[in-house]
Formats: C-alpha cells, sequence, structure tokens
C-alpha cells in the first residue's frame, strides 16, 4: 500500500493532498472533507483505507481553510478553484485510473457544485458519503437546484437519521435526477453514518455498508 504526500496548486496558493494507492487499484477517488473536518480526520482516514481494502485509490485533499488551520469553510468559489486543482492533480498522479470524485457533506456539495459549473475533465462520476441537503432543522432543496445540470452519475449515500438531508427531501430529489442517480440509504445512521446502540447495529456496520455501496458503484461505472 502506498501513501503519497503531495501538493496540489491553486492559483498562486498550494494545498496538501494525500494519495492511498492499494496494489491492484482498478480506481480513484477524489475525496473531500467536510466542513469540520480536514483530510487527515479519523473518519477520512478509515474511510479511505476500506476503499483501499476494496482496490479504490483516494486521493484526499485539503480546502483552502483547512490548510490554513482555520474551522471558517471558504466560499464557494476558493472551494471550487481548490477542487478543480485536486482534480487535475488526479489526473497527472494517475493518468491510467478511471477517475470519480465526491466526498463527505460539504467537500461532496462543493464538488457538484464544481461539476455542474463546468464538467471536471475525465471525471465519470460523484459519489456523495452525506450530502448535506439542507441546513438542519431547515428542511428544503435549493441545495439541490444544481444537480440537474450534471449529466454524469450520481451516487448518494445518506444515513436514514440524518438531520442534515431528510429522506422526504432527499428521495424525489433523487428519483427526479432520473437514471443517472443511485441512492443508498443506510438505515438508523446519521450525518456521519454513527448509528444509535439500540438499533442493533454498529458504526463500523455502517460504513462497510456505505463502503461497499460505494466500491461496487465504481465497478458499475468503469465501463
Amino acid at each position: 500500500m502506498e501513501l503519497l504526500n503531495v501538493r496540489i496548486p491553486v492559483g498562486e496558493a498550494s494545498v496538501s493532498g494525500l494519495m492511498l494507492r492499494p496494489p491492484n487499484a482498478k480506481a480513484l477517488y477524489l475525496f473531500a472533507h467536510g466542513a469540520g473536518t480536514n483530510m487527515v480526520h479519523k473518519n477520512m482516514a478509515s474511510k479511505a483505507e476500506g476503499l483501499a481494502a476494496r482496490d479504490i485509490a483516494t486521493l484526499r485533499y485539503q480546502f483552502l481553510y483547512s490548510e490554513k488551520g482555520s474551522k471558517r469553510p471558504d466560499g464557494p468559489a476558493l472551494a471550487h478553484a481548490v477542487v478543480r486543482a485536486a482534480a487535475e492533480q488526479a489526473a497527472l498522479l494517475a493518468p491510467d485510473f478511471p477517475l470519480f470524485a465526491g466526498g463527505r457533506s460539504f467537500g461532496g456539495r462543493m464538488t457538484s457544485q464544481t461539476q455542474a459549473e463546468t464538467p471536471l475533465p475525465g471525471v465519470r462520476g460523484l459519489a456523495f458519503l452525506g450530502f448535506p441537503l439542507h441546513p438542519s432543522g431547515k428542511p428544503g432543496i435549493d441545495r439541490a437546484q444544481h444537480l440537474v445540470s450534471i449529466q454524469i452519475p450520481l451516487l448518494f449515500i445518506s444515513g436514514s437519521r440524518d438531520p442534515l438531508a431528510s429522506m422526504d427531501l432527499l428521495k424525489p430529489v433523487s428519483a427526479d435526477l432520473g437514471e443517472r442517480a443511485t441512492l443508498r440509504i443506510i438505515d438508523h445512521a446519521d450525518h456521519s453514518f454513527k448509528v444509535s446502540a439500540k438499533s442493533g447495529r454498529t458504526a463500523s456496520d455502517a460504513e462497510v455498508e456505505a463502503l461497499d455501496t460505494l466500491a461496487g458503484w465504481i465497478g458499475l461505472n468503469l465501463g
């Protein structure tokens, strides 16, 4: 297993990246972190390692604010610039790998917004691990409006108890996107795929289901 530290140029600045490449990798997933974490958070590392065990390489990367150690997420324009730069770096690092993109929460949404503005070269599909459809306690679908502009396959992996993605809203959003969208609901899981003890499931069970779904979907879109 190869773990490579990389620098990703973003205009006159740069951000850190981590590429985890298993020996039998069949694809590369460009993996953006959520708003309250960073690329080295244990949740990100666990998922990258889980994908590597399923023969999926990952390129994790920092947004500009997380590179600086700030807690306040960048605005869309800056975030989109980082996503696009990371996609370009992924293509340079692994030109022979089919490329997929997305990530956790904020990172996944910034990736989809970037794709909607101008398609990311070479990206075959977007996969979201907890798409933040709306703020907690403020249900709505405004954040989904840009998704109709995306013409590549989309995968939503979402917990049934996610306060940022009401099932009553996420299900019709996915359905309205037609055949290019796939929705996998992780029973009893919240936005971070944590589950309550009384559910009879563990966080490990939920993560295995999420990663099996992601790896399987990538496999279906390799053709």
